[in-house]
């Protein structure tokens, strides 16, 4: 092991780790106060990151295309994570390997790391709105849900459900988020997305010739069983689901601009579902009425 002004690097299998001596290492700034959501939420996008974590979640962000900035781990994941940073040249070319003892992760991250490793990823450039309705039947459109596990499980079931691409509004959570990430279980690299910069736009998607579907409760909301039955009988008509936020649903102009509304049938004096979980009965009976 050597020493230099920032840290102590060895060799491991042919690649130069880099020992953490010192947290205040401003290479380190892409994992500091990762526990401020708020904050998070917000230097992420401006910073171009985004925060992949464990093996598997990493793994499927580069096979998706996305180039990690560095990574960070304890010692004992080297091991584990040999053939992902092999990926990046034998002696990790340019992208740093950061290591520290668990106490000292958690000292840094604010949360004790036990998926193994993180990666500070780059972000790839968002698709535009117009060119992500091509080719597609299936969309969904997250108004203003601002819980990140809501998110990350909308779009893993978008993966299993057959949703083509998925519409975030200007207000709605990033789905890059770690914790959106990690809930998806990668599926957010999976499934096509982009975030609209107005909203309601009702035009964007009937001119590719999309119905709007608001799932909301209200007088005259049609029953998903009937719903069902007519994308049965008409199994071609593009969809887009549009999904409202925690607590109050949907907004009045967006139920308005819909072509139209479909509540989930309930008992036992349920009035509603968790919208992730609406997510999955919706996506599952278009799905399953054109199989």
């Amino acid at each position: 092991m050597t020493n230099d002004d920032t840290s102590d690097s060895s060799g491991h299998n042919g690649r130069v780790i880099i020992q953490l001596p010192d947290l205040t290492d401003p290479r380190l700034a892409d994992y500091m106060n990762m526990t401020d959501v708020a904050l998070r939420s917000k230097t992420e996008p401006e910073r171009g990151l985004f925060m992949a974590e464990s093996k598997n979640v990493i793994t499927r962000a580069i096979n998706a295309g996305y180039q990690p900035r560095s990574f960070l781990m304890a010692p004992r994941w080297v091991e584990s994570m040999q053939p992902i940073l092999d990926r990046f040249g034998s002696d990790g070319g340019d992208i740093p390997v950061f290591v520290a003892d668990e106490k000292a992760l958690e000292t840094l991250t604010g949360f004790h790391l036990h998926r193994g490793a993180l990666a500070a990823m780059h972000r790839l450039p968002l698709p535009d709105p117009t060119s992500l309705l091509d080719d597609t039947r299936r969309i969904a459109i997250l108004e203003d849900i601002v819980d990140h596990t809501n998110v990350g499980a909308i779009f893993r079931s978008a993966a299993a459900l057959d949703i083509d691409a998925v519409f975030v509004t200007p207000s709605c959570a990033d789905p890059l988020f770690r914790r959106s990430v990690r809930v998806s279980m990668g599926t957010v690299f999976q499934v096509p997305w982009t975030r609209l910069t107005t909203w309601p736009d009702p035009d964007l998607f009937a001119s590719a010739g999309f119905t709007t579907v608001a799932l909301a409760l209200t007088d005259h909301a049609v029953s998903l069983d009937k719903f069902e039955n007519d994308v049965r009988e008409n199994p071609d008509r593009p969809i887009a689901w549009i999904l409202g936020a925690e607590g109050h649903g949907l907004k009045p102009r967006t139920v308005a601009s819909a072509d139209m509304t479909v509540m989930i049938p309930m008992s036992g004096g349920v009035d509603s579902l968790n919208v992730a979980s609406a997510a999955a009965v919706a996506f599952w009976a278009a799905r399953r009425s054109t199989r």
